[in-house]
């Protein structure tokens, strides 16, 4: 459901959240983008920073500059004003990220979370396959691997992206494991609801899991170009394709970019539009696999 008018509530008192509606939808994560960019570009006083989500909003602020009901008349103004989210143009660049799927690393924190948590646990892409009702785990890869994914969010750990995926065809689910993991690589690409993410570093975590890239999305030792002003790659609006390599091709990038020499394959910024991502989708079978 997409509200009628965004709903804002107090985050303690130096937040606020705006929430457009209750569904994992472009045109919402879109509407969000909006408005985060031109509650920046407004420069009204006392906003510190905007963190959009999936179908909502964050916005920092300081107090002492701005009240909370002056904000909220500022920000419905500006909400007011973006029109319908099909009006909506971001700018978005598209990143390539070479990824091992069904890989050694996954595969191995399965089997630990197996032998000292969960005995009963299926494989990931097996219990993904199967709850997407795929014929098996190649067509798993397949869709997963056949979409360009776009990148609603950043948060949790530091720098890592919530993907959700711009092909219909590709859309799949799954719940998060319970109880959680204990260790994931970092790099690991994993699943949880709808949304695929991608660790930053090596710890804990709770989606399901299938697959590794050596590209780095947080980089505390700024390697690579990408790094030298902010630590973190990724930013919302971005979109990332998943290129499937093998385990030696893995290896060969994560030597470049521990020396500092990988070059990323990286789409500059141009103009996404929901209403022309409509009229694409509106012509495929969305009911097809591939």
């Amino acid at each position: 459901m997409i509200y009628a008018e965004p709903k804002c509530s107090p985050g303690g008192d130096r937040f606020m959240l705006i929430e457009f509606g209750d569904e994992l939808t472009l045109a919402l994560n879109f509407f969000s983008q909006g408005l985060a960019r031109a509650t920046m570009e407004q420069k009204i006083k006392g906003v510190v920073e905007t963190s959009p989500c999936f179908s909502s909003l964050s916005i920092h602020y300081e107090p002492d500059e701005i009240s909370y009901d002056d904000l909220q008349k500022e920000i419905l103004t500006l909400a007011a004003l973006l029109g319908e989210a099909s009006d909506v143009e971001v700018e978005s660049r598209l990143l390539y990220f070479p990824a091992v799927y069904l890989d050694p690393w996954t595969a191995a924190a399965m089997n630990e979370y197996r032998e000292k948590i969960n005995p009963e646990k299926d494989p990931d892409p097996e219990f993904i396959t199967n709850l997407n009702n795929l014929e098996d785990v190649q067509q798993f890869v397949r869709v997963h691997s056949g979409t360009e994914y776009w990148c609603a969010a950043l948060g949790f750990w530091p720098g890592t992206p919530f993907l959700m995926p711009l092909d219909p065809r590709c859309q799949l689910t799954a719940p998060k494991y319970n109880p959680p993991r204990t260790f994931t690589p970092r790099g690991t690409i994993g699943m949880g609801g709808g949304s695929t993410a991608i660790y930053p570093v090596d710890g804990p975590g709770g989606y399901q899991i299938f697959a590794r890239t050596p590209m780095p999305i947080w980089d505390s030792k700024q390697r690579l170009p990408q790094f030298e002003s902010q630590l973190w790659l990724l930013q919302p609006t971005d979109r990332i394709r998943f290129v499937p390599c093998t385990v030696e091709e893995f290896n060969e990038v994560e030597r470049k970019v521990e020396e500092g020499s990988y070059e990323m394959n990286i789409t500059d910024y141009q103009k996404v539009s929901l209403q022309r991502h409509k009229a694409w989708v509106e012509q495929l079978d969305v009911n097809a696999r591939f």
